[in-house]
């Protein structure tokens, strides 16, 4: 019953956000009681931070299959961005950015527990670039990997980027390819092209 909490209330989250997603709203839709939902959950803090944390380690378990299959380090970030893409396609309400503002302690975590993945695995990303000659060799593996964390979640700050006027499609799409053509050679120019041409909608 947990797990099945957990699922609905993070399609709920996603779709509404999370503030405007009640205990009843939860309750209502998945036809139990809301003494159900406290004998797994404590409080809505409990349960928020529940789902956030499952749908961090659904999203990477999902990359970390990518970067095990992609055939070079450019493919993978387009692979990332798709599936990305894909497992956040019904958010309509910036929930990063709701989570910040409603429950900075979760966002907190969260970020810190995102950028240790990232950072990771980006670097080693950059690391087989260079040695596949499709990075320039002279990068700063380390640096370029906090930069692209930084990029990648500074786009979905709405602030900045409001959603009336950037779609999330958008903000990754023009993100990856202004960090690609920093890094590629000209070897890998030739391949981030191919993908820039099969990717615009």
């Amino acid at each position: 019953m947990r797990e099945k909490i957990i699922q609905k209330s993070a399609e709920l989250f996603l779709t509404l956000g999370f503030k405007s997603v009640t205990m009843d709203d939860i309750a209502n839709e998945m036809a139990i009681s809301k003494k159900t939902i406290y004998v797994h959950f404590a409080n809505k803090t409990k349960l928020v931070e529940a789902v956030t944390f499952e749908v961090f380690e659904n999203i990477c378990e999902g990359i970390d299959g990518i970067c095990n299959t992609s055939l070079n380090p450019i493919q993978q970030l387009y692979d990332i961005k798709l599936f990305v893409m894909h497992h956040l396609r019904n958010e309509k309400t910036s929930p990063q950015y709701q989570l910040k503002k409603y429950y900075p302690q979760i966002y907190q975590r969260l970020h810190l527990k995102q950028f240790e993945k990232m950072h990771d695995s980006v670097k080693e990303s950059l690391q087989k670039g260079i040695d596949t000659e499709l990075f320039r060799p002279n990068i700063n593996v380390d640096f370029i990997s906090r930069m692209y964390f930084n990029g990648m979640t500074g786009i979905k700050d709405d602030t900045y980027f409001p959603s009336e006027l950037y779609t999330m499609e958008y903000l990754m799409e023009s993100y990856l390819e202004y960090h690609l053509r920093a890094i590629v050679t000209q070897k890998g120019l030739l391949i981030l092209n191919q993908f820039i041409t099969t990717n615009q909608p």
